[in-house]
């Protein structure tokens, strides 16, 4: 323990610390739900860190929902995608992108999916919302159906479940303790909490989620959560790996409405 926290403070790196391959960066981005306005702000933190750090292969990982209870999830999506062709940018499909892609011809879950967030993701796409409450669960569906693109389903449905760079496995939401990786589950790597919160011991990796909201980023040694609740904060955060290192940005709305972004802090 006082040699790891030497190394903290050192800014060295150490060879049993969990590492990423030598020359990699990976920027993993938190639950975004619809904040466009701090999804804008931590791209361009994002893109002047790296601009401003040494050489590397970078990859940005967002880790899933994307979408709903935000005000523009259709604004987030096209932003995601259209940073895509610029960089290599990965995303994870999250629990609220699957209830959106099922909602499409479920009315169950289209009714679950309005309950969860998802009225403001179609209200997103254009669907007027006196009309959106006015009528049933079926006429909200067949609003959304011709309201959302086709092509924009299936890019959501693109997304991955896992991404394994190094010592870091990155998911939405965690993983089952009692079960190999190679044998997850989507319905657990998309909204599994417990066991996997509360899970002390060493998995062989460290899993980098979101999901579960949390007041400031959880190193919790086995695990790495860093959904901060943006759609109710105002704050998004990014985990940045390189080497053995971990920092962090944020972009954060202050009580005047201007955002924010840089660096972020975090207690030991």
């Amino acid at each position: 323990m006082l040699q790891f926290i030497k190394s903290l403070l050192s800014g060295k790196e150490d060879a049993d610390l969990p590492a990423l391959p030598m020359g990699q960066r990976v920027y993993a981005i938190g639950d975004i739900h619809g904040r466009l306005d701090l999804f804008e702000a931590l791209i361009a933190a994002v893109e002047e860190d790296d601009a401003l750090a040494p050489t590397a292969d970078t990859t940005v990982i967002l880790l899933g929902d994307l979408v709903d209870r935000g005000p523009d999830s259709a604004g987030v999506v096209r932003r995601a995608r259209a940073w895509q062709a610029q960089r290599n940018v990965r995303i994870l499909c999250g629990n609220h992108e699957e209830m959106f892609l099922r909602s499409f011809d479920n009315a169950d879950m289209m009714r679950h999916f309005m309950r969860h967030g998802g009225r403001e993701t179609v209200q997103s796409y254009g669907v007027d919302r006196k009309a959106l409450g006015a009528g049933s669960v079926e006429e909200a569906q067949a609003m959304m159906v011709q309201a959302v693109p086709s092509q924009e389903l299936a890019y959501i449905a693109s997304f991955e479940d896992m991404i394994q760079l190094g010592d870091y496995v990155f998911v939405h939401a965690g993983i089952d303790p009692e079960v190999p990786l190679a044998e997850q589950r989507p319905q657990d790597l998309r909204w599994i909490r417990e066991p996997f919160l509360s899970h002390s011991e060493p998995y062989g990796t460290v899993v980098v989620h979101g999901h579960t909201i949390s007041d400031q980023p959880e190193d919790k040694g086995n695990r790495i959560g860093i959904d901060t609740g943006a759609y109710a904060s105002g704050r998004l955060t990014a985990l940045v790996l390189e080497g053995s290192r971990r920092r962090y940005l944020e972009a954060a709305m202050s009580e005047d409405g201007t955002i924010k972004a840089g660096p972020r802090a975090v207690p030991a």
